[in-house]
Order: C-alpha cells, then structure tokens, then sequence
C-alpha cells in the first residue's frame, strides 16, 4: 500500500476517527451496566420514563450500582429544579408548585432506584452527582472537593 499518495488532510480525518473511535471504546458502559439501564428503560413507569433527567447507572463497583443524580448535598434540588421549571418560584420553600416538583424529583428517583435494586447481584445503591449534565444545562456545578 502506498501511504505517500494520502493527503494531509486525510490524515487529520483519519487521525479523529481513530481518536473518536478510542473515546467511543473507553466510555461505553460495561456490559453490566448497560444491563441495568436496560432495566431502567423497560421497567421504568411513564412519570419516570417522561422525567427531563435521565437517571441511569454510570457504572458497577462489585454489588453497589452508581448512579447518576442531579442533586446532593453540595447541589441541592432547588438549584436544578430551577433550570428545568423555570415557572415555578423554587426560592420560596412554601410554595405549592415548589414542593410538588421536588416530590416528584424524590419520586421518580426513588423508582429508578427500586428498579436497580431489584436487580440480580445488586444490593445497594451509590449517588454520584452528574456533574456532566448539570453543565450542560447551564447549571453551575460546585467544584470537587
């Protein structure tokens, strides 16, 4: 084969496919994982599965699964609830529309989390913060401590 025939910018291109493809390989759910989230979709109720945030297992750490949340201690709900109900006055604690979104929010992720833990070899588990998701919605996200 004769490689001095090849451009250089089919190089660049062949050069980001192959990075692309790496980035695709390393990040892509292990078969446990996309297991869980299989069962995530197929068993979750329509007020889960018409939820804005996805809630999914990130990965598995023996019988613990780690899923992703969009609050916690350092980002507490109000903050979230915000950006996705722009509508709803989430700094008044009192407020009716407040406190049945944040319902809701307990709700749906106490599904998904049912829904993980009913499954075969899982017997607990760990939130992580996605701190991906909340940047992209232009949440702005506490740094690691």
């Amino acid at each position: 084969m004769n490689f001095r025939g090849i451009k250089s910018w089919q190089w660049i291109l062949m050069a980001i496919a192959l990075l692309a493809a790496i980035d695709w390989a390393i990040q892509r759910p292990d078969p446990r994982t996309r297991e869980l989230n299989q069962a995530l979709a197929t068993q979750a109720s329509q007020k889960l599965r018409d939820y804005p945030y996805p809630f999914q297992v990130i990965r598995v750490e023996g019988d613990t699964a780690v899923m992703g949340t969009p609050r916690n201690f350092d980002m507490p709900a109000f903050r979230m609830l915000g950006v996705l109900y722009p509508d709803i006055n989430v700094k008044d604690a009192n407020n009716p529309a407040f406190i049945a979104v944040e319902r809701l929010l307990g709700q749906v992720q106490d599904e998904a989390k049912d829904i993980v833990l009913a499954q075969p070899g899982i017997k607990q588990v760990r939130w992580e913060l996605d701190r991906n998701w909340l940047q992209r919605k232009g949440i702005e996200v506490p740094v690691k401590p």
